[in-house]
């Protein structure tokens, strides 16, 4: 995977690109200005909850970049509206508040910019650090020539490294551990079919897309071995909130004796919740339901309902794979 980026930051530009245009098209934007930022993970041409959380602290770090005065008012500002973008994934949260103390440790604001551009830049240096361990963790749990199920997009797009689940479907086929992924569509955005299998073609390995509704079928026939997939907030109790479809999964698994892995960071981990119910989960617009990639599908003034994540009980999770260690249950993280 040489030949694409998620995100960078170079030349005090904060670089990314566009998923809402993938696979057809590779786009890159280039911007210094927080409020683009925001849009963008708004939009979710930046998406994946560790990815979320590096463009945030991206998008503090320029939004004191050339600022001479009102360092808190601005501060403040870029903090409020970067928090307002997803409230689901708690890596966004975590990010802010990490940059947060890094700017109230201050005294002289001479050098503000550079000290809040090395804050992001470890930020973004420690995920991918955590990838690599997601994925040397998780290959220890599968058997080999497995094949793997996942749901939504964990790569390289998803996160600052290579990636969360995908980490350890990459390692694990380069290990032998896996031979085939089957990669969930992921409706109503279509994150498997445009974005997994995007990164899967690129890191050579076997795959297939199917419709969400084929899982189960698949399942019966005996052809998933493991499913594994990444988590945007998972509760002290292991309560794990992921793309809407992912409880489907659970169900289908613990129906047919399958294991169902969670793979994140610890930062995805908010121990100040007990469990699930306390989650809260984003409702998109209709839109994405009424049109695909602005095509109308049905008619606009139907009802819908669209929630951008589900959450998935602790009774149905094998094991949460983390860059720390692998949780078995009874969790209490």
């Amino acid at each position: 995977m040489n030949d694409f980026f998620s995100l960078k930051f170079k030349n005090d530009y904060f670089i990314f690109i566009d998923q809402t245009r993938l696979p057809l098209e590779e786009i890159y934007i280039e911007t210094d200005n927080y409020e683009r930022i925001a849009e963008a993970i708004e939009r979710l041409e930046i998406r994946g909850a560790p990815a979320i959380g590096i463009a945030a602290a991206y998008g503090i770090t320029v939004a004191l970049k050339n600022i001479l005065s009102q360092h808190e008012t601005q501060f403040n500002i870029a903090y409020e509206r970067l928090k307002r973008t997803r409230p689901t994934a708690v890596n966004l949260f975590w990010a802010l508040d990490e940059m947060k103390k890094v700017f109230q440790l201050q005294n002289n604001f001479d050098d503000i910019y550079d000290k809040l551009k090395a804050s992001a830049i470890q930020i973004h240096n420690e995920d991918i650090i955590s990838c690599d361990k997601i994925g040397e963790n998780g290959i220890e749990l599968l058997e080999n020539d497995s094949v793997i199920l996942t749901h939504c997009n964990t790569g390289q797009l998803a996160t600052g490294g290579s990636g969360t689940a995908f980490s350890i479907l990459k390692k694990g086929f380069e290990a032998g551990k896996v031979k085939f992924v089957y990669a969930d569509e992921t409706r109503p955005l279509l994150q498997g079919s445009r974005l997994t299998a995007f990164e899967l073609s690129k890191s050579n390995i076997p795959f297939e897309i199917l419709p969400d509704s084929a899982a189960a079928f698949l399942m019966k026939q005996r052809k998933i071995d493991a499913v594994i997939v990444g988590a945007d907030r998972i509760a002290k109790n292991g309560d794990t909130a992921n793309k809407i479809g992912t409880y489907n999964l659970a169900i289908l698994c613990n129906y047919y004796n399958i294991p169902f892995y969670i793979a994140a960071p610890t930062s995805t981990i908010d121990s100040s919740i007990n469990s699930g119910d306390e989650i809260k989960i984003e409702m998109r617009g209709s839109e994405e339901i009424s049109h695909i990639r602005g095509i109308k599908v049905t008619k606009e003034e139907y009802a819908t309902y669209t929630p951008a994540f589900d959450v998935t009980t602790n009774e149905l999770i094998t094991a949460i794979i983390t860059d720390k260690q692998v949780y078995k249950p009874p969790f209490n993280l």
